[in-house]
């Protein structure tokens, strides 16, 4: 694998006090303790269909991306909680673990939460503010799919300014900012340290969010081109009216698994042309969003991101045997995270600009 293509597998996610990070097949999570300790995690990032070549392939790829990462993405806030909220115990060694079915039931819990808040209820309130209205609307009508589209953007945007107000998740932003920068310091063949970290936007191109409002903008247009023509085809499914709507919500959970991939490889299309002015219109209503979703980070939060982005690429580099335990560290402070994660080694100048 090029460095031009580890580049686009190299992200993360902000966890409690600390950051997830992914580089190539290595996983980190590192987490600021009570006492200001950084504890890192490391590991290989769990795949789901391993060794099958049809879901890697583009357009189907985006689909088994988004459940890997909500996989390993889970089992990171755990081990976050378990480290931040954890009183000088003395057991860090415990805290390494994850247990397979709690990250399983969370997982499905969030994906449920996630089709009724972004997927039904947006469906089923424009149907019925329609019907309210003495003006209904329906599947066959590409103006339903552009309202759908609209509320789902206003009910997204909502829930993050709602929960923006509260400070642990204001905490978060600032983490996912964070891993943003320290992103960016990769890309650009900088030092990964805090001074560099800090020139660069806590805005990202191919971050989640942005992914987010590109599976909106794509749904648009698959469920206009799709129910149509199912209507023609096959007419309405009982003739009652709600009954209907909750069937053609459940025709389009399957439709978000392609809907997923074109997003996916339009988003890597943008980010690897964002100097290009096409480009930079398809990424702008994502990295607006993420005005929401990411505060510039403390120096410390810094720390512990570039923590993490090290630890992961040192365990791309020099991977576990197969089924390993996780490997579980705990450095005094950044120097001494730094020193030990090879932080020399990334000054060497061999990364280049993944867009």
């Amino acid at each position: 694998m090029s460095e031009r293509e580890k580049h686009t597998q190299t992200g993360g996610q902000a966890v409690i006090e600390g950051v997830m990070m992914r580089s190539g097949n290595g996983l980190a999570v590192a987490v600021r303790r009570p006492d200001q300790a950084i504890v890192v995690r490391r590991s290989a990032w769990r795949q789901l269909a391993r060794g099958s070549k049809l879901w890697r392939r583009p357009f189907l790829r985006g689909g088994l991306v988004l459940v890997e990462t909500l996989v390993n993405g889970i089992a990171a806030l755990n081990f976050s909680a378990e480290v931040a909220l954890e009183e000088e115990k003395g057991e860090q060694g415990d805290a390494g673990k994850s247990s397979p079915a709690p990250v399983w039931f969370t997982v499905t819990l969030a994906v449920a939460l996630a089709l009724g808040l972004f997927v039904a209820l947006p469906h089923m309130a424009v149907w019925l503010g329609g019907k309210l209205s003495g003006r209904p609307l329906d599947v066959d009508d590409l103006s339903f799919h552009l309202i759908v589209g609209v509320v789902k953007l206003g009910v997204f945007v909502g829930y993050l300014a709602l929960i923006s107000l509260m400070k642990d998740i204001r905490r978060l932003f600032a983490y996912h900012g964070a891993e943003h920068q320290s992103i960016h310091a990769l890309e650009a063949g900088q030092p990964l340290d805090v001074a560099h970290a800090a020139q660069h936007p806590p805005m990202h191109p191919r971050c989640g969010t942005t992914f987010l409002i590109m599976v909106v903008a794509v749904s648009i247009l698959v469920f206009a081109l799709v129910f149509p023509p199912l209507i023609w085809l096959l007419g309405r499914p009982t003739g009652i009216g709600w009954l209907d709507q909750v069937i053609y919500v459940i025709i389009k959970l399957p439709l978000l698994v392609p809907i997923a991939g074109l997003a996916y490889e339009l988003q890597r299309l943008t980010a690897r042309h964002q100097q290009r002015r096409w480009a930079r219109l398809l990424a702008w209503p994502g990295l607006f969003i993420q005005r929401l979703t990411t505060r510039r980070p403390s120096a410390d939060q810094l720390e512990v991101a570039l923590s993490s982005l090290l630890a992961a690429r040192q365990q791309d580099a020099d991977p576990a045997p197969a089924g390993s335990e996780p490997r579980l560290d705990v450095y005094e402070d950044f120097a001494a995270a730094r020193l030990a994660l090879g932080g020399a080694a990334a000054e060497a100048g061999d990364v280049r600009q993944a867009g």
